[in-house]
C-alpha cells in the first residue's frame, strides 16, 4: 500500500486519523447539540455552526504563517493539539439545561469558546501537517507519487472519522437510557416548544404522545420536558469527551513518528531539481495566481459540499425514517456515510488513476478538480429529485414532526452522500497535492493555509442553507447547490489550459 511512498507519510496519517476521530464526533452532532441544549433555530445553529466552521479554516491560514514564520513546523502542531484538548475540555463539561435566563448567555458563550478555542488548534495542526507532507513528495524520488500519497492520507485521516459519530450517538443514547428515557429526535425541539408555549405550542398532541410512549419515564408533563432536554444535553456533553482521549493518542503518534518528517525550514530541491532560492519573481507570482485562482473557484464546492453537517443532517432528523430493516438510529449517523465510503473508495480511485495513468491518459489535477465539482452537482441534483414531495419545513413543525410513514428512505441520503464522496475525492486530497506541488517551497504552510482559507469562506456562507431549509421548498434548497457546483466546474474549464501550464 505504502510502497513507493516515504517513510513518514503513515506516522503523518495515523496522527491526523486520531485528530479527526475527535473532530467528527463533535462535527455529527454539533448542530444537534446547539438545538437541542440551547433551543436555537435551524438559521440560529447554522450561523455558530458557520462562524466555527469558517474559524476553523481561516485560522488554518493563521497557523501556516506562525510555522512559516518560526520555522518549528512540528511544535507547531504539538501546540495545535494541546489548544484542541483544552477546547473539547470546555465543551465536555455539563452546565445547566434547558438554561436558567440568567445564565443563558453564560452558557453559550462558554460552549462558543471552546469551539474557537479547538478552531484556533485546528489551524495550527491541519494546515501544517499537511505542509509536512508535501515536503516529503518535493523529494524527486516520491515526486510522481504525490496525487495517491494524498490520496491514501486523505483515506487513513478518514477512519477515524468515520467511526466517530457511532462513538458520539453511543455514549448520547446510553446516557439517555440510562436515565430511564427512549431517544426521539424529534423531543429536544417539543421539550423547548413546551417550555416556551406549554400546551400552545404547535404539535402538543404529538408531544404528549411521545413524552408518555411506551419505555418514557412516567413524569408530569412539564417535568418530563425539562429532564429530558437535561439527560439528553448531558449525554451530548459527555461524548465531547470522547474527543479528548483521541487528541492524546494522536499526539502520541505524532511525537512517535516526529523523526520522520521532514522540516519544511530547510531549503529542498522542486520535484523537478530547481533549487527553491533560484525560483525567479514571475515565477513565483504566477504559482501565487494560479492558487489564487482555484481557492477562489473552491469556495462554492465548499459551500454545497460542507451543507453534509447542516442541512443535510437537519434533513436526515426532520424528513428521513431512522431505520433500516430493526436497526434504528439517530440522524448523526448519517455523518459516518461520508468517511465509511472515503475509506471504501479511496483504494478504487488511486486504482482507477492509476491504469489511466498507464494509459497515458490520467487527467491532469485541475481537470481532476473540475469533474469532482460535476460529480458533486450530480449529487445534489439527486437530492432534489427526491425531495420534490416531501412537506415544507414550516408544515412538520406544525405537524409536531412527521410520523414514519411520512418520512423518505435512508437511501436518499446514503446515495446522495456516495457520489458527493466521490466528487470530494477528486476534489479535495488532489487540491491539496495541487497546492503543495505549485507553492512556492518558502510557503508552504502559507499556501496550504489558503487552501483551508478557500474552504473557511465556503463554510461562512453555509448558514445560507439553513436559512433556505426553513423558507423555501426543500428541493429549491437543494437546486442551490446545484447551481453553485456548475459554476464552479465552469469557472474551472475556462482556466484550465494556464493551470495545467503553471503546474507542470
Amino acid at each position: 500500500m505504502f510502497k513507493n511512498h516515504p517513510k513518514g507519510l503513515l506516522g503523518a496519517a495515523l496522527s491526523n486519523m486520531g485528530e479527526r476521530f475527535g473532530f467528527y464526533v463533535m462535527m455529527a452532532i454539533l448542530v444537534l447539540f446547539l438545538s437541542a441544549k440551547f433551543g436555537l433555530s435551524g438559521p440560529q445553529a447554522g450561523i455558530i455552526f458557520s462562524i466555527f466552521y469558517f474559524s476553523i479554516y481561516v485560522l488554518a491560514f493563521v497557523g501556516g504563517i506562525i510555522a512559516d514564520r518560526t520555522r518549528k513546523y512540528k511544535t507547531t502542531i504539538l501546540v495545535g493539539l494541546v489548544l484542541m484538548s483544552l477546547g473539547y475540555l470546555l465543551i465536555a463539561i455539563p452546565t445547566g439545561t434547558p438554561a436558567p435566563a440568567d445564565k443563558f448567555v453564560l452558557f453559550l458563550v462558554i460552549t462558543c469558546f471552546g469551539l474557537l478555542t479547538i478552531a484556533f488548534g485546528n489551524g495550527l495542526f491541519k494546515g501544517n501537517l499537511q505542509a509536512l507532507v508535501g515536503q516529503m513528495y518535493d523529494n524527486p524520488e516520491y515526486a510522481k507519487m504525490r496525487d495517491s500519497g494524498f490520496q491514501w492520507f486523505y483515506m487513513f485521516i478518514n477512519v477515524g472519522a468515520m467511526f466517530a459519530p457511532f462513538a458520539a450517538v453511543g455514549m448520547r443514547n446510553w446516557w439517555v437510557s440510562h436515565n430511564g428515557f427512549v431517544y426521539n429526535s424529534d423531543l429536544p425541539r417539543l421539550c423547548h416548544e413546551f417550555i416556551a408555549n406549554g400546551v400552545n405550542m404547535p404539535g402538543y398532541e404529538r408531544f404528549v404522545e411521545l413524552a408518555t410512549a411506551p419505555g418514557q419515564k412516567a413524569l408530569e408533563i412539564s417535568q418530563f420536558a425539562t429532564e429530558y432536554l437535561s439527560v439528553f444535553a448531558t449525554g451530548f456533553h459527555y461524548a465531547f469527551a470522547i474527543a479528548i482521549g483521541a487528541m492524546a493518542i494522536s499526539m502520541v503518534i505524532f511525537l512517535a513518528n516526529k523523526h520522520k518528517f521532514p522540516n519544511p525550514a530547510d531549503k529542498v530541491k522542486a520535484a523537478v531539481g530547481v533549487q527553491a532560492d533560484e525560483m525567479n519573481v514571475h515565477e513565483i507570482r504566477q504559482r501565487i495566481f494560479a492558487l489564487l485562482a482555484v481557492f477562489a473557484v473552491v469556495i462554492f464546492f465548499w459551500f454545497s459540499f460542507h451543507q453534509n453537517g447542516l442541512t443535510l443532517t437537519f434533513f436526515a432528523r426532520d424528513y428521513t425514517l431512522l431505520q433500516l430493516g430493526n436497526w434504528s438510529f439517530g440522524a448523526e449517523i448519517f455523518q459516518s456515510v461520508n468517511p465509511i465510503l472515503v475509506v471504501l473508495l479511496t483504494p478504487i480511485i488511486i486504482a482507477f488513476f492509476a491504469w489511466l495513468r498507464s494509459k497515458g491518459i490520467e487527467p491532469s489535477t485541475p481537470k481532476k478538480i473540475a469533474i469532482g465539482m460535476l460529480i458533486a452537482g450530480i449529487g445534489f441534483a439527486i437530492m432534489m429529485l427526491g425531495s420534490f414531495n416531501v412537506p415544507s419545513y414550516s408544515e412538520v413543525t406544525e405537524m409536531g414532526g412527521l410520523s414514519d410513514a411520512m418520512r423518505v428512505t435512508p437511501w436518499l441520503l446514503i446515495g446522495t452522500y456516495f457520489i458527493l464522496t466521490i466528487a470530494e475525492l477528486f476534489i479535495s486530497p488532489l487540491g491539496i497535492s495541487f497546492v503543495s506541488k505549485v507553492a512556492p517551497p518558502k510557503y508552504q504552510g502559507m499556501a496550504q493555509g489558503g487552501w483551508l482559507c478557500a474552504t473557511a469562506t465556503g463554510n461562512s456562507l453555509l448558514f445560507i442553507g439553513a436559512i433556505l431549509y426553513e423558507h423555501i421548498p426543500i428541493w429549491a434548497t437543494w437546486a442551490l447547490f446545484v447551481v453553485a457546483c456548475l459554476i464552479s466546474m465552469t469557472v474551472m474549464l475556462v482556466m484550465l489550459k494556464w493551470l495545467e501550464r503553471v503546474s507542470k
